[in-house]
């Protein structure tokens, strides 16, 4: 399955060690300390820090800068990218320019629509779809070339990613969604934020019975409520979110003031449940603005410390 890309992500998912990501969300502004301070907090418990792409169709420090000043820290990144605000020239290019600085994660993603965002006017692109990003990046790393069929000088070397949401409806199609992904070559999948761990485990168990979990490495999502009042409206109102009645029930169960604890509580039981979920090669830590939390949730997770440089 390796590619042996220079991505040290992939040199620990080839070794047979979990792995552990995370993501930072870039600023609303020009300051790269908003960046590089989170960064941080987090770089000696994850292996990779993902770099989200105008996340919310909210315009925001765009997501390669970002990833520069990561490397100038020395800290793995993974460049996530969508094909909403680019056509395939500005992609191809903003690939290149990842490359030029030895970035070496793609996360390719379609992105939330622009109605959503900021500037709910703005005009989406989608020339390319996710799946054809993820055959693009391929393209130019494997064979070398350019979409339109040109020699590409130095071609980008690229661990690539792609989103899985086990969860969106219909379920039925989630796995064969997942295939597809495979089949257009992505390389690791970074799941939707899991709270509904029976079913889950069910879309595990149909990509195994697939074959697909020894085709990709699969990266679990979580993320820690930080109260009640999150749950509730994760539940209620975020599309494509599973959080069961009893995990609302749950959070609501404790006072206020101790409602974080619980959160990370319920974040570090679903990590030890999950590592032992076949096919589940690492896992994907997002901590949204509680980066400081990411540490603690990695440690008593058992995921620490990372392995050494390989």
């Amino acid at each position: 399955m390796s590619t042996k890309t220079p991505s040290r992500l992939e040199k620990i998912l080839d070794s047979g060690q979990l792995a552990v990501t995370s993501e930072c969300g870039p600023p609303r502004g020009s300051d790269p300390e908003a960046i590089t301070k989170k960064a941080e907090i987090i770089k000696d418990h994850v292996d990779a820090i993902n770099i989200t792409d105008n996340q919310t169709s909210v315009t925001r420090l765009s997501s390669l800068a970002a990833c520069i000043h990561l490397k100038l820290m020395g800290i793995e990144s993974t460049l996530q990218m969508v094909v909403r605000d680019r056509n395939r020239i500005a992609l191809q290019s903003d690939i290149l320019g990842a490359a030029s600085f030895d970035i070496h994660n793609i996360l390719c993603l379609s992105g939330d629509h622009q109605m959503f965002g900021d500037s709910p006017q703005g005009q989406n692109v989608f020339d390319l779809d996710s799946m054809q990003l993820i055959q693009t990046v391929r393209l130019m790393r494997d064979e070398g070339k350019f979409l339109g069929g040109d020699d590409i000088k130095r071609p980008p070397k690229m661990f690539v990613g792609a989103a899985a949401n086990p969860f969106a409806d219909p379920f039925e199609i989630r796995v064969p969604r997942l295939a597809k992904k495979i089949a257009a070559g992505v390389e690791f999948i970074q799941t939707q934020c899991i709270y509904n761990l029976d079913k889950f485990e069910l879309w595990m168990k149909e990509a195994r019975d697939r074959g697909l979990h020894e085709k990709v490495y699969i990266l679990a999502g979580v993320t820690p409520f930080k109260s009640a009042g999150m749950a509730k409206y994760m539940k209620n109102r975020v599309p494509g979110m599973d959080v069961p009645d009893e995990v609302v029930k749950r959070m609501a169960g404790v006072p206020k003031e101790n409602q974080p604890e619980e959160g990370i509580d319920i974040c570090v039981e679903t990590i030890q449940r999950l590592k032992e979920c076949e096919g589940v090669r690492g896992f994907h830590v997002m901590a949204i603005e509680w980066e400081e939390k990411v540490p603690e949730i990695v440690e008593r997770g058992g995921l620490y410390p990372r392995p050494e440089d390989l």
